[in-house]
């Protein structure tokens, strides 16, 4: 494909490095292309995180950027990634002038910033997704300019204050807008799948390594199968492990597996969030530590709240909390039972709604 896509008049879709950030712009771009199959659509996003690999096996039209994020790294290594940011932000505020996109679209990230500042500086209208409970550093600084901020929780609505804000929900990608199998219909063998995020999790892969043999041994009936990323892939794969723990890097069809699954262990992002309220399917999460704005946690806590979950912090005591919170839940169908009821989402639909 062209290494710079025409976007004249075309809606731009921008967020990645993590999977959180970027699946909601794919539901957000599939919605759009239902609704308007003749609006152009064109991704920007970075060369590095998920999109650099899932860009360009989708087919979607797409601009990768040489930027990088800022969190948790040298004073070195920030300084290097703003100017990969700028660098970035002019290269498309020239090539926009000529070509220029009827709206940007964002969703988070850091490779979603190039796009969202070029966009701020046209005066192109720009419209941001943020799915957490704590907004990003780049939400913060545009948001006033945005013509809609939809907002994944309520919360975040108190954070951003003078921007318009629309409380919508996450969306989730269109294989999850379906009808998913009552919890209650599954058979044995139950699983449990275990979800680290697209980069995996190396303490929860840890603790699952360690505790499983003693969980699958207890509860003949179950089995686990276990996200690893690709980071830990290798190495955990090479270990030994019960008869019944499958391994995988990445789950491609992970509305499926989550229909299949009795228990979901699992970060607490918000894609993960939204999906698992759309299978009803009780989870316990743990949050990565140092999030930015230790978002993770607070999508977690409310989560609980609305009785989605269970959570369990990653401290010293990871393994035992979470070995004894799945034995309670593998071993009691009732106690599962008690989680909220599937909910339908909405938000890709409340957030097209805005760009009639």
């Amino acid at each position: 494909m062209p290494s710079k896509p025409d976007f004249k008049d075309a809606l731009v879709f921008t967020g990645g490095g993590t999977g959180g950030h970027f699946f909601p712009a794919v539901a957000l771009a599939e919605g759009a292309r239902k609704r308007w199959p003749d609006r152009p659509i064109v991704f920007v996003g970075a060369t590095r995180g998920i999109e650099a690999k899932r860009l360009p096996e989708s087919g979607w039209p797409h601009l990768l950027l040489d930027v990088e994020g800022f969190l948790g790294r040298s004073p070195l290594a920030v300084f290097r990634s703003m100017r990969k940011l700028w660098s970035a932000r002019r290269a498309l505020i020239k090539l926009w002038k000529q070509q220029r996109p009827a709206a940007v679209i964002a969703t988070g990230g850091y490779g979603s910033g190039p796009a969202v500042l070029a966009a701020k500086r046209l005066g192109i209208p720009y419209f941001l997704h943020e799915s957490n409970a704590q907004p990003g550093l780049l939400v913060k600084r545009v948001a006033t300019g945005a013509r809609r901020i939809w907002c994944g929780m309520e919360a975040v609505k108190d954070r951003l204050p003078g921007a318009s804000c629309l409380l919508v929900g996450t969306p989730v990608r269109e294989a999850f807008l379906r009808p998913f199998k009552p919890m209650e219909h599954l058979e044995a063998p139950y699983r449990v799948i275990v979800l680290g995020g697209s980069g995996g999790a190396r303490a929860l892969n840890e603790a699952v390594m360690e505790l499983a043999p003693r969980l699958l041994d207890r509860f003949p009936e179950w089995d686990i199968l276990h996200q690893t990323g690709t980071r830990d892939f290798q190495d955990l794969s090479q270990r030994s492990r019960h008869a019944r723990h499958q391994l995988q890097a990445f789950l491609e069809n992970v509305d499926g597996d989550m229909e299949a699954a009795s228990l979901v262990v699992s970060r607490s992002g918000a894609s993960t969030c939204a999906e698992l309220k759309v299978c009803g399917r009780p989870a316990i999460l743990v949050p990565m530590p140092g999030s930015a704005g230790d978002h993770q946690t607070m999508n977690a806590l409310a989560m609980v709240s609305e009785g989605h979950a269970i959570h369990v912090p990653q401290n010293g005591q990871l393994v035992e909390a979470l070995e004894r919170e799945m034995a309670r839940l593998m071993g009691d169908a009732t106690a599962r039972g008690v989680f909220a009821a599937p909910e339908r989402n909405q938000a890709v639909e409340r957030c097209l709604a805005d760009l009639t």
